[in-house]
């Protein structure tokens, strides 16, 4: 399944007017779409796009340091349960592939909640970043969407799942970072995202095999979507932090337990870490990282 190198799903005019709409927001409008998203339960309100947001913040708050989870209905409510994604070779199972289908849409929800948060948390980051990270908000709002028609293609819906708060468990330690702004990239662009530009790949590939060729071609569209929001991350950490070195600059701000054998699939694809403009020496040290776990067994 060819991916890297194709152009993002996005053209220059719709990036251009995301960008203008931003600019044309004031702090106060940002601030009252991020608690939108992070005080409203229900799906809709988290993928809704910004609309006379000034008006429609009433007062609602959010704990800034990351220990408070963002507001679910109960048709989504948050699980402690953990349950195992399932393995490639077992999308032949229908039920396989909506399980698959709503671990991916959760990540997403999960990434468009976390965005919201960086926004009110870190107001006086630079304006370029936060348009950024606005940006990718929306591709996540985006992703989020695709996958759950898929998964209402085969019958199911999100809340038909449990949904474990992982990526909201490392809010606190990123919050608490004195990297601040750093550790947070280091996270959620360089972490979890980084480790999708493998997953989306063996997954779209799986879905395909599977005969879910629609499936397949949204893996697609994330995969390159995901090389921009990576290269944002990593073009913005060498901005703001000291570190010569991608690799120096990624170990000294990501927040523990997260570290670079978190931000790989065993499937390991360099190609599309060249184009999000990755360095060589930091490629080659995610793709020879190891947990602890794995490092006590060698």
């Amino acid at each position: 399944m060819e991916l890297v190198g194709k152009k993002s799903s996005h053209t220059g005019n719709e990036l251009n007017s995301k960008t203008t709409q931003f600019n044309e927001m004031n702090k106060l409008a940002v601030k009252a779409f991020s608690k939108r998203i992070l005080c409203s339960g229900d799906l809709e309100s988290k993928l809704a796009r910004p609309v006379n947001e000034e008006k429609s913040d009433r007062g609602t708050s959010f704990d800034l340091e990351g220990g408070t989870l963002p507001a679910r209905n109960s048709e989504i409510r948050f699980s402690s349960v953990e349950s195992k994604i399932p393995k490639p070779h077992q999308l032949d199972d229908p039920d396989m592939r909506a399980s698959c289908l709503a671990r991916f849409a959760h990540h997403e929800l999960m990434a468009v909640e976390l965005l919201a948060w960086a926004l009110i948390r870190w107001p006086k980051a630079p304006l370029g970043l936060r348009q950024d990270w606005y940006e990718i908000l929306a591709d996540e709002q985006k992703h989020c969407r695709l996958y759950l028609e898929r998964l209402d293609a085969h019958g199911l819906s999100l809340g038909d799942f449990e949904l474990n708060p992982y990526f909201w468990r490392q809010a606190p330690r990123i919050s608490k970072s004195p990297r601040g702004v750093c550790a947070f990239l280091s996270a959620l662009g360089l972490t979890l995202e980084q480790a999708n530009l493998d997953f989306t790949i063996i997954y779209g590939e799986a879905f395909e095999n599977s005969g879910d060729l629609e499936s397949s071609e949204v893996f697609k569209i994330v995969h390159r979507d995901e090389i921009r929001h990576v290269a944002s991350a990593s073009r913005w950490l060498k901005a703001l932090s000291g570190e010569k070195k991608e690799v120096d600059r990624y170990k000294n701000s990501v927040p523990f337990p997260l570290s670079a054998a978190r931000a790989k699939a065993k499937r390991f694809e360099s190609a599309p870490r060249r184009a999000a403009g990755l360095e060589e020496s930091f490629i080659s040290f995610v793709k020879n990282s190891r947990s602890t776990q794995e490092s006590l067994r060698r």
